[in-house]
């Protein structure tokens, strides 16, 4: 009844698995399955080197997936630096002075330029309340969707 318990899996199983888990990572979010494949690619090196029966390598494994994700979610995690941009315009853009490029005189947009690329661009889409011509230097003061709140100074 239990026999496949005495099932005989050799180090090339575990170096499979442990290689479509961390494939499999490309395609599920949350940078967990990754662990699970470092787990079995361990377990692949470990039963290459010394011949241990199979229930013994599945609770190793279970150990070894556990321990990973653990030390990631308690240790590395937190010290990962976010280097996108996401979250960080309001902070980077409010405050900065432009100049008026393209007025917004009869409409309720115009374009704006920085002297140095903030974001990654230094033409920017603003809205102002109030009319500005060419030339006008304006602060920002909020953001609306993909275009800038400014005032002029």
């Amino acid at each position: 009844m239990l026999d496949w318990l005495n099932l005989h899996i050799a180090y090339w199983h575990w170096l499979v698995l442990g290689l479509l888990l961390v494939t499999a990572e490309i395609f599920v979010s949350g940078f967990v399955l990754f662990w699970f494949g470092l787990a079995a690619l361990l377990m692949g090196i470990l039963t290459l080197a010394v011949d241990l029966p199979f229930t013994l390598q599945l609770i190793l494994w279970a150990f070894a997936s556990v321990a990973f994700v653990v030390i990631w979610v308690k240790s590395i995690k937190p010290r990962w630096k976010d280097r996108t941009t996401a979250g960080m315009a309001f902070e980077a853009l409010v405050g900065q002075v432009g100049l008026v490029l393209e007025s917004n005189a009869g409409r309720s947009r115009g374009r704006l330029k920085f002297p140095a690329p903030i974001l990654g661009e230094d033409e920017w889409i603003f809205i102002c309340t109030e009319e500005v011509a060419i030339g006008d230097r304006v602060r920002v003061t909020d953001i609306s969707g993909n275009a800038l709140m400014v005032s002029r100074l």
